[in-house]
């Protein structure tokens, strides 16, 4: 595990944000090279990768995915491989996760599946919600299509090498959306001859977090950032955005929060007589989790001497592993990082790296599944 570990001290010292990821790729390109994997795949919905081991025998294809970028925050913690690239860092423990897969790769070079083929799939761009579509969208996806797909993801404040399942929904579905309001401006001394965005956007701000309380299911609204005219004393402002993020652990409760949303600002921006844009940036999947396939991972894990916990109620943050879901039987499991290691996306975050040999092994008893 040494080489591992080694390997994943690197790519913490050389973190790439979403759609930057290149050295990253070929740092993994090169770890793979001596492994001979059956096919390699580069370039794969920008700067992803494939590698490809056959089985010994005709039989399903399963696929292993992780991510290959890093997050744009200034790492705070003081490891000996701490970022050496200024505001940018592997705060979500991305690092850990390649480090796993090549791992996997390292196990599947000394012993091919018996049967099927078994696909690692390095993806870009996981933080931003873009990586898993422009994947699947690559018309090279067809080469790899996999009947089963598999991931996982370290949890801060869970027991070290926990286990962590859950039917169904495993992680929420979200996305962010952007209300652009343009009026028009005048002098501050005059207002009433322009048209300003004020009171739409203090309006929403004040009834768009209602909204989940008509939602069925568990759905949630935070607003992230408002903005209105400029610094300019003397103008009243014209122009005005307020955007946010909306969450939910089921697609339909997620769809039915969006239109709410769009029909509020759309009746606001008119009695105000604003010009109303909506946008819609970084959308999220919900990850839902195959039943049969957690009986696959439980075993595994039980059979490894791990403990395996069930979690009561679905993550409220997002990971674009849920696309995959709506394209074959899919599970997407966490693995204890410590009760004590700081929350994802904080910057003293480090992902242990105990949790190495751990992810190994479990997904190398699920290939034997």
């Amino acid at each position: 595990m040494n080489s591992l570990i080694q390997l994943r001290h690197t790519l913490h010292k050389h973190p790439e944000i979403a759609g930057e990821e290149s050295q990253t790729a070929q740092r993994i390109l090169d770890f793979f090279k001596p492994l001979n994997p059956d096919e390699t795949i580069e370039g794969l919905g920008g700067t992803g990768l494939a590698f490809i081991f056959k089985g010994k025998n005709p039989g399903k294809r399963l696929l292993f995915r992780c991510e290959l970028d890093a997050l744009p925050i200034e790492e705070k913690g003081n490891p000996s491989y701490q970022s050496t690239v200024s505001g940018k860092a592997h705060l979500c423990g991305h690092d850990g996760h390649m480090a796993i897969i090549c791992g996997l790769g390292e196990k599947l070079a000394q012993e091919r599946p018996e049967s099927g083929e078994v696909v690692l799939l390095f993806q870009p761009a996981e933080e931003t919600g873009e990586g898993a579509q422009a994947i699947l969208n690559d018309s090279r996806f067809e080469e790899i299509r996999p009947d089963y797909a598999f991931a996982l993801h370290n949890l801060p404040g869970f027991p070290l090498h926990q286990v962590v399942l859950r039917k169904g929904t495993f992680a929420a579905g979200s996305t962010g959306m952007r209300l652009h309001f343009t009026g028009k401006t005048s002098h501050s001394a005059h207002p009433d001859a322009g048209i300003n965005p004020a009171q739409a956007l203090a309006q929403l701000m004040h009834q768009l977090p209602q909204l989940p309380k008509e939602i069925p299911g568990f759905s949630l609204l935070t607003l992230i950032h408002v903005e209105l005219g400029s610094l300019a004393f003397g103008t009243s402002a014209g122009k005005g955005s307020l955007s946010m993020t909306l969450r939910a652990y089921d697609q339909k409760d997620l769809d039915l929060l969006i239109e709410k949303a769009q029909a509020l600002a759309k009746k606001i921006a008119s009695e105000e007589r604003l010009k109303l844009e909506v946008e819609f940036v970084e959308k999220f999947a919900v990850s839902h989790n195959d039943q049969e396939l957690y009986e696959v991972v439980k075993v595994a894990a039980v059979e490894l001497g791990l403990k395996a916990v069930e979690k009561a109620e679905p993550f409220n943050w997002s990971e674009d592993f849920g696309l995959f879901s709506q394209h074959c039987p899919s599970f997407l499991f966490g693995l204890g990082s410590g009760e004590n290691c700081p929350q994802l996306h904080e910057p003293t975050y480090d992902f242990p790296d105990e949790l190495i040999e751990t992810g190994v092994k479990v997904f190398e008893e699920i290939i034997k599944k």
